[in-house]
């Protein structure tokens, strides 16, 4: 990842005229971050339709200039998942994958995906002593400030202009966040299994261990006669990201004290086999929006989906294809979505039907609705709890939009950070490994979704009611009154089983 030629190959890409235009971000704002490399050509298998109303709704977007025609090459490629390509230590190439199945490879695969290999988790050091700072203001140019101590101090040790920096709330508001969901856990504990139960706590994706280890500290500190039946258990995928949370345990002598009851379990939720029959609570934060999603175009005449697939070629170029073929992963998503769904929800075929049928046939305009990203990696999740962890409860929080999506409904913002600013494009099909590819979640359709499947009531509330709710917000409050444990991540909600 440091090596001169990556760097080259940014260099590169950012002298290309549409690179070019893409403007740089700000890493810092009230909207948070949790944290090209060709552009990508979409084509589709062609094929003789005599009904106008079909015809053309499987090739190539009509506003593509000049896509170089790869259906040749669709036809002969094997088609792989992500699971196959597991074992791989090389990107693929002359081969051909669902849309989810080039998420999931580019994100977690354990040799070259981005999860994997290139993320480095922000910590602030000492937490902010939020009581001593005139605003909210004063609060972004310190965390500026402590972000470049930070990466400097990375960079003295080795030198990176891609190295792919995130932060979440956890880390920006330790020890607070934290706290938060601690008191919301042992409450609710309270309300319903003490003291016949413990307390079973499973996280997803830990990153550095530290909202383990807030929870943790604040239950042995306020509720000792909850922490001695306190069971704290990670599962994560990141082999990497697993040892971190191991030496966290053994850093301090606070720490070491919670050696007992912790267990960090380094493997994907995916693969989970292990019946629980135990009542727990599973905490996902942040994890939605990672999740792989199929993308999913319409043909405006008939209404009919096509499932997206990417070619990779002999040069490791990327095609986009969509063909008719529903795979039964997406087809289950689309007609539970379909039964479950109690409200209208966006979505590409949403607007009139005579409308979408004057829009297609004016000149150069699109042969297929723009795509839709469904979570169907979601689904599957929601699957695993409800067959392995039928007694559980769930609390999870991400992102119900973000700013500078590519386009498409429910689409991702896909990103990567070079030179240390953060960089947009306009495509997932992007080198795998180097891009972050995060998904809005649309709470409305998956808390629909979620009771279907497990048989579970639940609430949604945001992100800022939630820890008015549970956090001690005057914490975090500085001189001015703001709060930037409040206003931070206003594109965020909640949802908890009840």
């Amino acid at each position: 990842m440091n090596s001169p030629s990556v760097n080259q190959v940014f260099r590169r890409l950012f002298s290309h005229e549409t690179c070019s235009k893409i403007r740089y971000q700000n890493q810092f704002g009230p909207h948070g971050s949790k944290r090209l490399l060709r552009p990508s050509r979409y084509v589709s298998t062609a094929k003789s339709l005599d009904d106008d109303s079909t015809r053309e709704s499987n090739w190539q977007q009509r506003t593509d200039l000049f896509p170089q025609d790869k259906s040749k090459d669709f036809e002969r490629y094997s088609m792989v998942t992500a699971d196959m390509l597991r074992s791989r230590n090389e990107r693929p190439r002359r081969v051909k994958m669902l849309t989810r199945d080039f998420i999931e490879d580019s994100l977690y695969n354990p040799n070259y995906g981005y999860f994997s290999k290139q993320v480095v988790i922000f910590s602030p050091g000492e937490p902010f002593d939020f009581h001593s700072m005139r605003d909210e203001l004063e609060f972004n140019h310190l965390l500026g400030k402590r972000y470049t101590e930070f990466e400097d101090k990375l960079d003295a040790v080795a030198p990176n202009d891609t190295r792919q920096l995130w932060h979440t709330p956890t880390e920006l508001f330790r020890p607070y966040y934290g706290e938060a969901i601690a008191r919301y856990l042992v409450e609710n504990y309270k309300l319903s299994h003490h003291p016949y139960h413990d307390l079973i706590i499973y996280e997803l994706g830990a990153g550095n261990g530290t909202l383990m280890l807030n929870i943790l500290d604040h239950i042995r500190d306020i509720y000792p006669d909850v922490y001695h039946r306190t069971k704290f258990k990670v599962i994560e995928i990141s082999s990497a990201l697993a040892t971190l949370q191991t030496s966290q345990l053994s850093r301090s002598a606070s720490s070491r004290g919670h050696t007992n009851h912790v267990e960090i379990i380094n493997k994907s939720i995916f693969d989970w086999d292990t019946y629980v029959p135990e009542q727990c609570w599973v905490l996902a934060l942040e994890v939605f929006d990672n999740f792989a999603h199929d993308s999913i175009r319409y043909d405006p005449f008939t209404e009919e989906p096509l499932q997206g697939n990417v070619l990779i070629d002999n040069y490791g170029d990327f095609y986009e294809f969509y063909t008719h073929e529903i795979d039964p992963v997406a087809s289950r998503f689309l007609r539970v979505r379909s039964i479950a769904c109690s409200q209208p929800f966006d979505h590409p075929l949403k607007a009139s039907r005579i409308l979408r049928k004057i829009k297609a046939r004016l000149p150069f305009a699109a042969n297929l609705t723009v795509p839709e990203y469904i979570p169907t990696r979601l689904m599957q999740f929601f699957d695993i709890l409800h067959e392995y962890f039928p007694h559980h409860r769930l609390l999870t929080s991400d992102f119900h939009s973000l700013p500078d999506t590519i386009k498409g409904f429910n689409a991702p913002v896909v990103q990567t950070r070079y030179q240390r600013r953060v960089v947009p494009v306009s495509t997932p099909f992007v080198q795998q490994g180097y891009f972050d590819i995060l998904f809005p979640t649309n709470f409305e359709v998956i808390e629909d979704i979620y009771r279907a499947m497990t048989g579970k009531l639940t609430k949604v509330s945001t992100h800022e009611s939630f820890l008015k709710r549970w956090a001690y917000v005057e914490d975090t409050q500085t001189k001015s009154g703001e709060n930037p444990l409040l206003s931070w991540y206003k594109n965020a909600s909640v949802m908890s089983t009840v």
